[in-house]
Formats: C-alpha cells, structure tokens, sequence
C-alpha cells in the first residue's frame, strides 16, 4: 500500500499548467516521460522513485509508447501507477501507436493495428483510457480517411479522451483535418516533435502555420537534445551515460550509440562548443545548462508540455528547478538574445511581401 503521501495529490505552488492546444485539457509544463528509462535503463524501482518525485512537484502529464522497451516500458509504467496510487482524474496520460511487433499488420496506422495496438496498450498499462492516443509517425501506405476514422471511433469508444500525431508534418495535419472536416470526424490536437536549442526548425519553421490555424498543442520530446545540452559530453562520453548504452534496452541501444558517434562529427563538435558558451551565461544566472535548456523551450508559448526524462530521483528535482528559470529569463530579452547569438540557428521568418502585424 502506498504511503497518504502518495495517494493525495499534492499542490506545489510552483508549477506552470498549459492548455493543450485548443482544448480544456490543462498539462504541466514539465511533464515526465519514459522513453529508455522506465523498462529500460532504469530498474523498477528507480522508475518509480522518479515518478513519484515528478508527481509531488505538480507533473500531471506522463508519456508512454507501445515501441517503448518492446512493450515493456508500459507494463512497467502501469505497475508503478497502480503501487503509487495517483488520483486517476488528476493524471493525464498519453501512448503512442505506430509500432507494435513484427507481424505484417502490427505496425503502421491501420484500422486493424490501431484498435488492437490500443487494447494491447490498455491492457498492458491496466487503464480503462488514457488522455491522449498518438500516431507515433505517419502512415503514407493507409489512407488518411482511415487513419482519422479508427482514431475518432477509439475516443468515441472511451478508450482515449483526444489524439494526436507525433513527427507528422504539416501536410499530414492538415490532411487529417481535412478529412475531419469532410466526413464530420474528431481531427487531432496535438503533435509530439522533438525541439530543442538545436532542434528548431520544425516546430518554428514547418509547424508554424498548423499551430496558429489550429491552435494545436505540442508535446515536445528530447529538451536536452539526448543529453547534449547538459554538458555531460563536453569531455567525451561517460561510461555511465545513455550514449554509452550499457543500461539501455536492446530496441533502443544502437540508436543510443549511433548518437554518441554523431558526437565526434564536425557538427557534433560544434554543438559541443555552443554547450561550452551556454554553460557560461547558465553560470551568470546560478542554474545549471540543462534547467537553463528547459527553460529555453517554455519560452515558445506554442509548447503545451516538455517532456523531461530521468534515470534517478535526483535528476527529477533539478529538471524541476528549470522553471523558476524561465519565470527569471523571460523578463531578460538580453540574456535571450544573448543565447540566440550563441544558436545562431533561429528559423527565417516568413516573407510578409510589404505587410506588417
């Protein structure tokens, strides 16, 4: 039985809670995912450790996947719920759909993969729904119609309240709207892409119109760029860090360390560097590179939630402390621009061809 602490939902003054795109959903702004931790990297316990310590600094959001270690990840998710004790009301849950074991019509976004990938995620999480359901990537050999047909009859189900895309491009989007559009169908909400200090140009540059026309959420993955925008590999890569992928589950260690190689590119080193300035100006401002990256994505009042990860308690609290620096940062245009001068990477605007706001 979990300890009254656990079972309550506490109410810490400090979080920041953002409308999922156009709907009433409200999301921490720091929100909890699993992906290479739980199942994976971290052992259960350790798991839970960090999900209780997210939970008791006001995350509500937490995000899962089938893909995630081979299914693993969500079992291991859903047995650390149930031990916790969270208030299901006050949880908001998302799982994503795309890829979900090696038979012919196990991946990709058919009606047939869709229904039974939901019910297998379900079942594995030990939920009745969750909050949000999305297309892990888009489909282009199932026809969109399709798509947002078995999409809207998994919420008319119960079995998600809203669902959303994740890396799908604007043309996508669109074409799901459309087709809600046409054939009186529930459209998405959100998309989870990956963004960062140097992962921008989808989000500010692609995305950009989708997001004002719709007002559509995002769930952004990867903050810290893999772990770059920490510092840790400023020296080279650790022998404990995810890089090295010795704790890493089998699906995700090659990915892992194929993106410790890119480190030693030319452009991985040179990402290395603008680290090196950053943790300079994170120095002036007393926090740490990492909170100092968090803090850099709320500034887009276009991200719904960034999705942090952790592999121990300790990581959970400082991630944390990223908001108390972006409430600091967003009244300083100086030490923004300073780190845009440092990026060197910001989108182009769109041509206005002689109009202004």
């Amino acid at each position: 039985m979990a300890s009254r602490s656990a079972m309550q939902r506490l109410d810490p003054k400090n979080m920041i809670y953002r409308f999922l795109g156009s709907t009433g959903l409200k999301v921490s702004a720091l929100s909890f995912g699993s992906w290479v931790t739980v199942g994976g990297q971290c052992g259960y316990e350790t798991a839970r450790d960090c999900m209780k310590e997210a939970w008791d600094h006001g995350v509500n959001y937490f995000d899962t996947a089938e893909v995630y270690a081979s299914g693993e990840c969500e079992r291991a998710f859903g047995q650390i719920l149930k031990e916790l004790q969270f208030k299901r009301s006050d949880m908001v849950i998302s799982t994503k759909l795309f890829w979900g074991g090696a038979g012919p019509n196990d991946t990709g976004l058919s009606k047939k993969h869709l229904f039974e990938g939901m019910n297998a995620s379900l079942e594995r999480l030990g939920l009745e729904y969750v909050d949000v359901v999305m297309a892990h990537r888009p489909d282009r050999k199932t026809p969109m119609e399709e798509i947002v047909r078995a999409f809207t009859q998994i919420v008319n189900s119960g079995q998600a309240l809203y669902w959303g895309t994740s890396e799908w491009n604007s043309h996508d989007i669109e074409r799901a709207h459309h087709m809600a559009a046409v054939h009186s169908l529930i459209p998405p909400v959100c998309d989870q892409p990956q963004y960062n200090m140097f992962w921008r140009e989808r989000v500010e540059g692609e995305l950009a119109p989708v997001l004002a026309n719709y007002r559509y959420g995002l769930t952004i993955w990867s903050p810290l760029d893999n772990g770059v925008l920490t510092g840790k590999y400023n020296e080279g890569i650790p022998a404990d860090s995810r890089f090295a992928a010795t704790n890493a589950a089998a699906s995700d260690k090659q990915n892992m360390v194929n993106f410790g190689k890119a480190l030693s590119s030319a452009e991985g080193q040179a990402k290395i560097e603008k680290v090196r300035r950053l943790t300079q100006i994170a120095t002036e401002l007393g926090c740490t590179t990492a909170q100092l990256a968090l803090a850099w994505c709320l500034l887009n009042e276009t991200v719904s939630t960034v999705i942090t990860g952790a592999s121990r308690p300790a990581q959970v609290t400082e991630n944390m402390k990223a908001l108390d620096v972006y409430k600091k940062i967003k009244g300083m245009p100086d030490v923004v621009g300073r780190i845009e001068e440092i990026l060197g990477n910001r989108p182009a605007e769109p041509e206005l061809w002689g109009r202004w706001n």
